[in-house]
């Protein structure tokens, strides 16, 4: 018996858990077995824009109902590939419950992709599964920080190069919202080791305003009540909460100072707005928000850097990273896939607490 959280697409708080026979495997095919996932603001991102991006389709449900994709991982518990034995580890895209089944191709000692044909029309970046055996970016003992940090870290990292690559804008400033989110702490932790020129900014609610100026990665902490007091200096600003008056407070107080604005995420949903994810369009003065599509700057990324260059500058940025957040943030345990939904629903209503890291062990 499989189970699944299915979620109301139209109203997030909204799920229900669904149970299902697991089919008879077919040929070439795996089944995987959900050892451990992370619920992260991230995920929030993906369930939001989920019908704009196709998050939605990864992993189908029925109806009014959809599957909120994960990172994590899961043990082949059978096999009907040559190459893949039962018992094998891997690690990636994985729904919110107990099994998925995949069809590998492109396999490799380090791993495979997911060839499943309602897949194909999605980014590739998300079919790709890790073999844990002969993956580089694998440590045993930190397999609870790579699924609540590293999809959110590879993040900060494209930011950040994509920044690099258009010489800052000409920017002195780097102005980030949910300061205490694992995306922006990534992108702090990456700018401060390859652009120390650029003075990082974060902002973030008052309550977390001590968290986030003791994970030591911003160089100034602004409350979002005092956005009015930004530096007035050429700056960059992004975006992780979809909070389109935060966004317009940024705006307005920067005015004719800010170079460019970036879209990534929508942590504040109740007050996603016309220049967030999902938004309607609505205008907004200063320059036109843009939004950051993961995957279409890792494309650029690798073809910049090549693919060992764009490996050995990742493991490089992550291990920086590692050190920088080790006891930063606890790591909170819970077993049984229906745990998953309280800490799902918590993250959604913004009740989570950044400190703390929820791992899912269905």
């Amino acid at each position: 018996m499989a189970q699944t959280i299915w979620v109301n697409k139209a109203k997030l708080s909204e799920n229900m858990v669904h149970d299902a026979d697991l089919p008879i495997l077919a040929d070439g095919a795996l089944r995987l077995k959900i050892e451990s996932f992370s619920v992260t603001a991230n995920n929030i991102t993906y369930a939001v824009i989920g019908d704009m991006f196709g998050y939605w389709n990864f992993f189908p449900a029925e109806g009014a109902w959809g599957v909120v994709p994960m990172w994590g991982h899961a043990v082949v518990t059978e096999s009907r590939h040559p190459e893949i034995a039962v018992g094998e580890r891997v690690y990636g895209y994985l729904p919110m419950g107990t099994h998925l089944d995949v069809l590998p191709g492109k396999v490799s000692a380090s791993g495979f992709t997911d060839t499943a044909a309602h897949r194909q029309p999605m980014s590739p970046i998300y079919n790709q599964y890790s073999r844990i055996n002969a993956d580089p970016e694998h440590d045993a003992a930190k397999e609870a920080e790579r699924m609540l940090f590293g999809p959110l870290f590879k993040t900060g990292f494209l930011i950040e190069a994509m920044f690099r690559r258009e010489n800052w804008f000409g920017a002195q400033n780097l102005v980030m919202t949910s300061a205490s989110s694992k995306t922006s702490m990534s992108l702090a932790s990456v700018a401060k080791d390859l652009s120390p020129h650029i003075k990082r900014i974060g902002l973030t609610s008052k309550g977390n305003v001590a968290f986030v100026a003791n994970s030591g990665l911003y160089d100034e902490v602004i409350a979002y009540d005092d956005v009015g007091n930004l530096p007035a200096a050429a700056s960059v600003a992004v975006d992780f909460a979809g909070n389109s008056g935060l966004l317009r407070g940024i705006h307005d107080a920067l005015g004719e100072h800010l170079k460019y604005s970036c879209l990534v995420g929508a942590t504040h949903v109740d007050a996603r707005g016309a220049n967030s994810p999902g938004g309607n369009g609505d205008a907004m003065p200063g320059p036109k928000p843009i939004l950051f599509f993961a995957p279409d700057h890792a494309v650029a990324t690798i073809q910049e850097l090549g693919p060992k260059g764009f490996g050995e500058a990742v493991a490089t940025s992550w291990k920086s990273f590692l050190g920088a957040v080790d006891g930063v943030v606890e790591i909170d345990e819970r077993t049984g896939i229906t745990s998953a939904i309280p800490a799902f629903t918590d993250t959604f209503q913004g009740k989570a607490d950044p400190a703390i890291g929820i791992i899912i062990r269905p």
